[in-house]
């Protein structure tokens, strides 16, 4: 089981508009999938709460739900933090140490990719080529692109976030 260090806080707003968005689509074949995406447009990410409402909402069991939020690498079950980390690990970056500038990351935020830090700060994401290859290592921090990185960068780096 997956730790998720950030209880679940969904407004009643947000779950009217979830709702509107199962109403819309109940009945409908292949619904599951376009109602999840909204869902995490509404939530930022599916929690079990949000899968039990759609569960619910839809009729599908809860077993289905969670199967296609865990197989599909678009959702998440975790929330994102306010700055969102992503390290490359596309070939270019990787064979030029992106692993260890995660391993530092990782380390250093005493969280693990998909994971959010407990005061909703920093989370981890391992992505794929992001087309910088010419500046690798690279990692991104929400909009911010930090290229040829060595790993003694990064404490710098995430202490800029953190102010």
């Amino acid at each position: 089981m997956e730790k998720n260090t950030i209880p679940f806080n969904g407004t009643k707003e947000q779950e009217e508009k979830l709702k509107s968005v199962i109403a819309e689509h109940k009945g409908q074949e292949g619904a599951v999938i376009p109602v999840l995406h909204k869902a995490q447009e509404i939530y930022g990410y599916l929690p079990i709460e949000v899968q039990e409402m759609i569960s619910e909402g839809l009729d599908v069991p809860l077993a289905e739900i969670y199967g296609i939020v865990t197989f599909y690498t678009q959702f998440s079950i975790n929330p994102k933090g306010k700055y969102q980390i992503g390290i490359c690990l596309g070939t270019a970056c990787y064979v030029k140490g992106s692993g260890d500038i995660l391993e530092k990351v990782k380390e250093i935020l005493g969280i693990d990719v998909g994971e959010c830090t407990p005061d909703g700060l920093f989370s981890i994401d391992a992505t794929r080529c992001i087309g910088a290859c010419g500046l690798a290592p690279v990692m991104t921090i929400n909009d911010d692109v930090y290229g040829r990185l060595v790993v003694d960068d990064v404490a710098d780096i995430i202490k800029k976030y953190q102010q």
